[in-house]
């Protein structure tokens, strides 16, 4: 049976870097990725995916952001693949069910977060509705820019690790 893992280790280095781009937009991390190959397993994937995104520049983990739709919104400052699309809007679902008034309340955060921060809320959205994502934004408002910036690198991790794990998929064991 062939595995993710083996498919990804066969691609051609710009297929693979395109998959893995879908759930990373930090294109040193792609690049170093593309590289690592071949993986031996789903793990040794996981795994090296968490090393080389600690092992970024904070430059390079912001770029990431870039990659990715204000919560409650579709498009991102930077292209995304149509894989990344669809995994942002499948992590957004339940906002989008979301009452006007919430998607009111969830673009005056943004707005008021990215002016303080100076980039967009980055939050690992799967799971979560409109309401429990202002909840954790205005917590997170109170922090100064250090520990938020340390925060949003942290739910970029988790971010990636899910989706990796959605590509995985039924050979995840």
């Amino acid at each position: 049976m062939t595995t993710f893992v083996d498919e990804l280790n066969t691609l051609p280095a710009a297929e693979a870097a395109d998959l893995l781009r879908s759930c990373c937009g930090a294109s040193a991390w792609v690049k170093q990725m593309v590289a690592k190959r071949p993986f031996t397993s789903n793990t040794q994937l996981l795994e090296t995916a968490d090393e080389v995104w600690k092992g970024l520049s904070t430059d390079e983990k912001r770029e990431a952001f870039e990659h990715h739709p204000r919560i409650g919104e579709k498009l991102s400052a930077a292209a995304q693949t149509d894989k990344a699309k669809a995994f942002a809007e499948r992590e957004q679902a339940l906002v989008k069910l979301a009452s006007s008034s919430v998607h009111d309340q969830m673009s005056l955060i943004n707005r008021a977060y990215e002016q303080k921060f100076g980039f967009i809320y980055i939050v690992s959205a799967a799971g979560k509705d409109g309401h429990e994502l202002i909840d954790i934004a205005r917590k997170r408002l109170r922090n100064d820019t250090a520990t938020e910036l340390g925060i949003a690198m942290e739910e970029q991790r988790k971010i990636t690790r899910l989706r990796l794990e959605a590509l995985i998929g039924k050979d995840a064991g």
